[in-house]
């Protein structure tokens, strides 16, 4: 459903294109939801014990810092994997302040398990789109993400400092 704001064409355009990004994104993640919780996780747990595998043991603020998360969620995920024994908490003993996170045996079981059928579901959601439309929307996320600058809106900066140099 389009935006009904009454702004400047401009504005319009901007907010359907942010409906459409947020509906797309939440439509694909409730698919990815069921899946995961099937396999007994959600996708918080999920994203804890996939950055764990591949990036190995780090501090929890670390770790809420890569996947997005609040300090008071990230140790609420935590708190789950640990009662469930796929994580274990150690504090440092150089910084008492720093606690680590790493996975115990059972918790890197179970994400080796899950990883290949969650990346099966991506691939069949992602391949409604051509591989080059995947490479242009990786393109626009990262853009997004980062908050870099159109070159539309690069070059009318430069233009504008151009000209006031010249004055």
């Amino acid at each position: 459903m389009p935006t009904h704001y009454e702004g400047s064409a401009e504005t319009k355009r901007a907010l359907n294109a942010f409906i459409n990004l947020a509906r797309a994104t939440n439509s694909v993640q409730a698919r990815l939801t069921v899946q995961l919780e099937g396999q007994g996780l959600t996708v918080g747990q999920f994203g804890v014990l996939e950055a764990l595998l591949h990036l190995g043991p780090m501090s929890q603020c670390v770790l809420g810092a890569k996947l997005l998360r609040s300090g008071g969620n990230i140790t609420l995920v935590i708190d789950n994997l640990e009662k469930h024994g796929l994580v274990r908490r150690e504090r440092q003993t150089e910084d008492r302040r720093t606690i680590v996170i790493y996975l115990t045996p059972k918790g890197r079981r179970l994400i080796k398990q899950v990883v290949p059928g969650h990346a099966k579901m991506i691939l069949k959601e992602m391949s409604r789109l051509e591989p080059i439309e995947q490479e242009e929307l990786r393109r626009l996320c990262r853009k997004l993400g980062t908050g870099e600058k159109s070159s539309s809106e690069k070059n009318k900066r430069e233009k504008k400092h151009d000209s006031s140099e010249t004055e």
